[in-house]
């Protein structure tokens, strides 16, 4: 081993707010009891456990984010507010006996973080793999792989990442997970938002039957109750056994919050009557980073930039923290330039960064859909004078206003940036949905394909959250048969379109290509659902376009 690999003794990473923790008798019994839910059956215990798994996320060249949570005493579950200060060991090897320790180091796992921890650790090789574990009072964690992004100026060959999008607990089972963690050849996985939901139990679920209840009932609005939500999920084995194998590269979306969110509220919140949009959206954003290995670039947001060498650069996106109110459908609203999805600054350090790039591929982390999706378009002399005269939509009417169709100024000056700074091999990779779509996203739809694509869109179904015909309830496919062929009939910058089935992607980069491979499941509703190949897209290096392709990677 070189000297690069000299141990640390510790890692200083920053201590949340302390907060006082009312512990009288009354409150245990009000806080554990109903919480207690969220942990597996028979965790009860005095010792430390780690009963949440292990994760690691945001690689860099040089080091890479560990996560756990650790259950000190049988009280202090998640969201509690319970249980004792606790120091937590970590330690990181470059194989999985742990002969050869690189780094490690102690931190102490408080109430006032929930009992998480994040390490950052620093130090690493580039792109090289990884083993960590945590230790508490005598207890080792599980040991988990992570790997860190080749260097800044490496001529990589190759990546692959995982993509999922939409796990909603009570619809399913985190199939998709377990097979992405079942490959062994990935770099890293893209989770593109809604990795929790905030409904209340039974009120989305899959086509109206909980196939496993969540925890709590309730639909989470208070600090402890999103931090409960997180918990519950992080107690699935699929969902810990793909964090254990790779890291992860998360944004949020909505139902990190509440459906619909918007900078200053969201459809399925009621101000007054829970509280104010204000404490509720703080309360998520602090249990989403103490539960996630997300590392944000700017305080409170996730929109940051992560680079692999001279192949790529992954841009992500936060598109509910700064974005306005979502318009009417039918509205000309959607053209209106004082209304945004990016929020100023966010649009303006994606436009520099990605002019300044200087890799072969640029890739944006897009928790929804930017390619335009339109019904009844006329043809572009037709369309615009109408739409101004009605104040209508100038692209066309919109179906889905919450997706960048109703915030058309931002992406006209983000296209615009990219066709006139000549940006090419830019490729959106978006999830929220439900479906699975492989897009040319077009400078004018309404002339499309006489007019030019500025960039390719893979989009990610969901893993578990209702589609087009779980919604009508009908057999899986049926709607797609019938919608595809309009869709792209209305859309001929639409290459294919799967509006039915759940699953997960796997994109593979090279010199040449982007390519998507969509898997699909079996059945969500099975705990051993089987994934099976749908079909593959890929975009070639200079062509800003979608074609399909007949094999996986």
């Amino acid at each position: 081993m070189t000297s690069r690999y000299r141990a640390t003794e510790s890692v200083n990473s920053p201590s949340p707010r302390r907060r006082t923790v009312v512990k009288a008798a009354a409150a245990t019994a009000v806080l554990a009891g109903p919480l207690v839910a969220a942990l597996p059956a028979g965790a009860a215990t005095e010792t430390p456990a780690f009963l949440h798994g292990v994760a690691s996320g945001d690689p860099l060249p040089d080091g890479v984010l560990l996560w756990t949570r650790v259950t000190p005493t049988a009280e202090a579950v998640p969201g509690s507010g319970l249980g004792p200060d606790t120091e937590v060991s970590w330690t990181v090897a470059t194989d999985k006996a742990f002969t050869n320790i690189v780094s490690r180091g102690s931190l102490t796992a408080t109430a006032a973080s929930d009992h998480t921890v994040k390490a950052d650790i620093r130090g690493l090789a580039p792109a090289t793999d990884y083993f960590f574990r945590f230790s508490a009072g005598g207890t080792d964690s599980p040991a988990a792989r992570t790997r860190t992004a080749p260097a800044a100026d490496a001529n990589v060959t190759g990546l692959r990442f995982g993509v999922v999008t939409c796990a909603n607990w009570e619809a399913g089972y985190f199939s998709s997970y377990r097979h992405l963690a079942a490959r062994g050849d990935l770099d890293a996985w893209l989770h593109l938002g809604d990795y929790i939901y905030e409904y209340k139990s039974g009120e989305y679920a899959a086509r109206g039957t909980v196939v496993r209840q969540h925890a709590p009932t309730n639909e989470i609005i208070t600090l402890a109750d999103y931090r409960t939500r997180h918990g519950k999920y992080k107690t699935d084995p699929d969902l810990q056994a793909l964090h254990s194998k790779a890291p992860v590269i998360a944004i949020w979306d909505d139902h990190e919050f509440a459906d619909n969110a918007w900078s200053g509220g969201a459809v399925n919140h009621t101000e007054g009557a829970e509280g104010t949009w204000t404490a509720r959206q703080a309360a998520a954003k602090q249990a989403y980073f103490e539960w996630m290995p997300v590392r944000p670039a700017i305080e409170g947001t996730t929109y940051r930039r992560l680079r692999f060498g001279k192949l790529a650069d992954l841009s992500l996106l936060d598109l509910r923290s700064f974005r306005s109110q979502q318009a009417s459908s039918g509205s000309g609203a959607v053209d209106d330039p004082d209304r945004t999805i990016t929020g100023r600054a966010q649009l303006d350090w994606l436009k520099a960064g990605l002019k300044a790039s200087d890799t072969k591929w640029r890739l944006v982390g897009n928790s929804v859909m930017i390619a335009p999706f339109v019904i009844g378009s006329l043809t572009a002399d037709l369309l615009k004078p109408l739409a101004k005269l009605l104040d209508l939509p100038q692209d066309g009417i919109g179906v889905n206003t919450d997706q960048w169709d109703g915030y058309t100024d931002d992406r006209r000056e983000l296209l615009a940036h990219l066709r006139s700074n000549a940006i090419g091999n830019t490729v959106f990779l978006t999830g929220d949905i439900h479906m699975s779509w492989a897009n040319d996203v077009p400078v004018d739809a309404g002339t499309y394909p006489l007019s030019a694509s500025a960039a390719t869109e893979f989009v990610i179904t969901s893993v578990t959250s209702d589609n087009l015909d779980d919604i009508v309830k009908v057999p899986e496919g049926t709607v797609s048969a019938l919608a595809a062929p309009l869709i792209q009939l209305a859309n001929r910058h639409v290459h294919w379109v799967d509006t039915d089935r759940h699953g997960y992607g796997v994109l593979d980069i090279t010199a040449d290509r982007a390519q998507m491979d969509y898997y699909v499941l079996s059945d969500r509703t099975s705990a051993t659902a089987t994934s099976s190949w749908e079909r593959s897209y890929r975009t070639r290096s200079g062509t800003q376009k979608v074609e399909r392709t007949y094999d996986p990677v």
